[in-house]
């Protein structure tokens, strides 16, 4: 049995883990991840899913607000852990431990790298309009999303795929493939390829600010924008003073004056560059969420 640590935060690496906890061959010894933090208007503490699920089963949870000089407790095992499997975490991982390992540092990257190294592949592969995505077993060394790669897999996008549904598919595809490069890699049965350093291309953190459209820009380049940062920080614009944030849209072909709302048979659309947005929810500031009959009804759009 292999003794994993296992590192992580989100839903994604919430998947990984669970896989981990349900194969015989891997036994996790322990789990580090993000501490709590305050969200919303209470500013409550929130436990990352990866805690949430550590707990379920009872596993040691370690949340430092940093590794760096942070002095990690081996865990008392019968053959001490052998393997530091990474996914999702958020913060920098120091060559200490990355060299703590018998057999090494192992990270699931959901993307075919050496593209979009950083923190969020997925939403900038929807942004940026992409046909296809995929999952990436790596080596860990010190430089972000830099080591040798040992297994990927090609993945698809479908034209309807958002954030959530897309990071669900790539999950599921991770978890198959993370559990079989493990065993052949301690079989030592594969070889880590080098990553082309010519090829390589970078993603950053979003922000609330990177969800403001142009509608200046196409259909199609908006609602790539809306599918990479649904659901948060979610797509929004100005209208007469007003932010209001577009939470369920597609393109649309119909010619529509630019910046404005117009209703067509019943169905509401948001004029753009070369056509439009058919909305289909949305929310005004300072109201609730609406359907886009209610928001007809109570903003008088013209007919």
């Amino acid at each position: 049995m292999i003794t994993v640590i296992f590192f992580g935060t989100e839903n994604f690496a919430a998947a990984i883990l669970a896989a981990l906890l349900d194969n015989k061959n891997f036994e996790v010894v322990g789990v580090v991840t993000a501490p709590d933090r305050p969200v919303g208007r209470h500013q409550v503490l929130q436990e990352s899913p990866v805690k949430i699920l550590a707990e379920k089963y009872n596993l040691q949870v370690l949340q430092p607000e940093t590794l760096k000089n942070f002095q990690f407790p081996i865990p008392r095992t019968r053959d001490n852990f052998q393997l530091n499997v990474v996914c999702d975490y958020g913060l920098i991982i120091p060559k200490t431990i990355l060299d703590a390992s018998k057999i090494g540092s192992i990270n699931v990257h959901p993307s075919l790298l050496p593209k979009y190294r950083g923190p969020s592949p997925i939403q900038t592969a929807l942004i940026n309009g992409d046909k296809a995505t995929g999952v990436t077993i790596m080596l860990m060394d010190e430089k972000m999303d830099h080591g040798p790669i040992l297994a990927q897999k090609i993945v698809p996008i479908a034209p309807n795929d958002t954030y959530p549904r897309l990071s669900d598919k790539l999950a599921k595809e991770a978890q198959i493939l993370l559990l079989n490069t493990l065993l052949e890699w301690v079989k030592g049965s594969l070889t880590p390829q080098t990553q082309n350093e010519a090829q390589v291309t970078f993603c950053h953190i979003f922000k609330r600010e990177d969800g403001k459209i142009d509608l200046n820009k196409t259909a199609i380049e908006i609602y790539n924008q809306f599918r990479g940062l649904t659901p948060w920080p979610g797509v929004w614009f100005n209208w007469h003073g007003k932010r209001v944030k577009l939470l369920q849209i597609k393109p649309a072909s119909l010619k529509a004056p630019q910046k404005e709302f117009v209703g067509v048979s019943g169905k509401l659309f948001l004029g753009c560059h070369g056509g439009s947005l058919e909305v289909l929810e949305l929310q005004v500031e300072g109201k609730k969420a609406m359907n886009a009959k209610e928001f007809m009804n109570g903003y008088k759009i013209k007919l």
